[in-house]
């Protein structure tokens, strides 16, 4: 692996302040909670319910086994290495190739910023329904286009304040998402302990639309559920964010990944037991249909937009938040240029990366604007997943590859056949006879060829400007 003079790596060093350490426990775990919450649940129950039927919480629960098994992973590289950039650092330590770590760090900044656009349109939407009176806005609507833009800007400004701010806002977002669900959860089940609940059988029907067996069914659903399921993914990279990574990471990870598993299952057999399946998988709203049925004079519909609203910029920010991280991280090491690891003195903030990744979303947001397809948002969803999934693969075996890679202090350590477990389960849901959308793998492959160019690019940016990546060797760990 090529390497700087490890001098003037230190002086560099020593010149760049470190980000700001304000998360502690509470705040890193509605960090998690309200991630993986995110806008998926109040979407992603009905599409579910038609991949399988009435056992819509099974693919849920198979999900979030297969991403605990990945969370171990995570858990012992960010508690071994408790830096930004994710499974982009973890994957340059394990193999040193600096096209591969790109590539990840590529898919996963895509993601990123792909989940942020998708939601800042969504936001919009939401809030011109909200004040419309419930009627939905023109998708080609200039105005439409602006309130999205102007979105993402006052969250790049919230990012640039500092994490404080950001995590803070995330605060106030996952609590009124929760209370959304809470509510949905309590109208449903007090609807079905009073003996209302006219397709509480249909909650362990498996029965696919395709005809496909079940088997296939519930891989196929469990992937589409996956898409909802990366907050660890975006959590790690603010490890240099965090008060004790290597104490609070594994308890609060686990503590997230449970409570959200629990709202997700009991969501979806709520639903289920309450709308008939086929209403479901055609519902843009499905929890919007549950409370209608179960509490007819409730005004759900108009409360659902704002509550919407409230989901969907948690989504934004914090998907923001973890790119510019990523981006910070990688040219802080050289992947990237190194100006993109600029933190500004004052606010202690990434503020370079912030801008980098609030402009690509902006030309995303554009691009998106002139095909309003909503099946196009979907098709873009899923293939975050497959991608995403791939690199969850990777970072299974980056942390067999790492165990030879010895730090000083102590840290969390998963079990090998938890690892290879997660490896498998993960790769496997990449694969076509999962029942996955063949057009996710021609999105997919456009998404690399972007990213192989970028990667030239960037290749040549540093032959020209000197810049070279450098060795972890030459970089003093910080303070544990």
């Amino acid at each position: 692996m090529a390497s700087t003079n490890a001098g003037e790596t230190g002086a560099d060093t020593e010149r760049q302040p470190e980000l700001k350490r304000v998360l502690g426990w509470k705040l890193l775990l509605l960090f998690i909670v309200g991630d993986i919450l995110g806008t998926g649940i109040y979407a992603l129950t009905g599409q579910v319910a038609g991949e399988v039927g009435g056992a819509a919480w099974v693919p849920f629960l198979v999900a979030f086994a297969v991403a605990t098994l990945t969370a171990f992973s995570y858990l012992e590289l960010v508690t071994k290495y408790p830096q930004a950039a994710g499974a982009a650092l973890y994957v340059h330590k394990a193999f040193g190739v600096h096209f591969v770590t790109f590539m990840v760090l590529f898919t996963v900044m895509s993601s990123g910023i792909t989940s942020s656009t998708t939601a800042s349109r969504a936001f919009a939407v939401n809030m011109l329904t909200a004040f419309g009176g419930g009627d939905s806005p023109d998708p080609t609507s200039p105005v439409l286009f602006a309130v999205a833009a102007a979105f993402l800007l006052v969250v790049m400004l919230i990012n640039f304040r500092g994490v404080a701010e950001g995590v803070g806002t995330n605060v106030v977002l996952t609590l009124v998402e929760l209370s959304g669900l809470l509510l949905v959860l309590f109208i449903g089940y007090w609807f079905i302990i009073g003996g209302n609940a006219a397709h509480w059988d249909a909650v362990v029907i498996f029965e696919s639309p395709d005809d496909k067996n079940a088997f296939i069914a519930v891989t196929a659903a469990t992937s589409l559920a996956f898409f909802a399921l990366v907050g660890f993914e975006d959590s790690v990279n603010m490890a240099e964010e965090c008060k004790d990574p290597v104490r609070i990471f594994p308890k609060v990870m686990l503590s997230g990944l449970a409570i959200t598993a629990a709202i997700y299952v009991l969501i979806a057999i709520c639903a289920v037991a309450i709308v008939p399946v086929g209403m479901l998988a055609e519902s843009e709203t499905p929890l919007v249909d549950v409370v209608q049925t179960a509490a007819p004079d409730f005004p759900m519909s108009d409360l659902l937009p704002w509550i919407s609203m409230f989901a969907v910029a948690n989504t934004a920010l914090i998907n923001m938040m973890m790119a510019s991280r990523l981006i910070y991280g990688m040219a802080k090491r050289g992947v990237l240029p190194r100006f993109l690891a600029y933190v500004h003195p004052k606010r202690r903030t990434p503020v370079v990366a912030i801008v980098f990744t609030t402009a690509v979303a902006l030309l995303l947001l554009t691009y998106v604007s002139h095909d309003p397809d909503s099946s196009i948002v979907g098709l873009l969803g899923g293939t975050t997943a497959l991608l995403l999934l791939v690199v969850f693969t990777v970072v299974n075996v980056a942390v067999l590859v790492l165990r030879k890679d010895r730090v000083e202090h102590d840290h969390f350590r998963t079990s090998t056949p938890v690892a290879v477990l997660g490896a498998i389960t993960c790769g496997y849901l990449t694969l076509p006879f999962t029942g996955r959308d063949p057009e996710q793998y021609e999105v997919a492959g456009g998404l690399l060829l972007v990213g192989v160019v970028l990667w030239a690019l960037t290749h040549w940016w540093r032959r020209r400007s000197g810049e070279h990546a450098i060795s972890y060797d030459e970089v003093p760990p910080h303070q544990i």
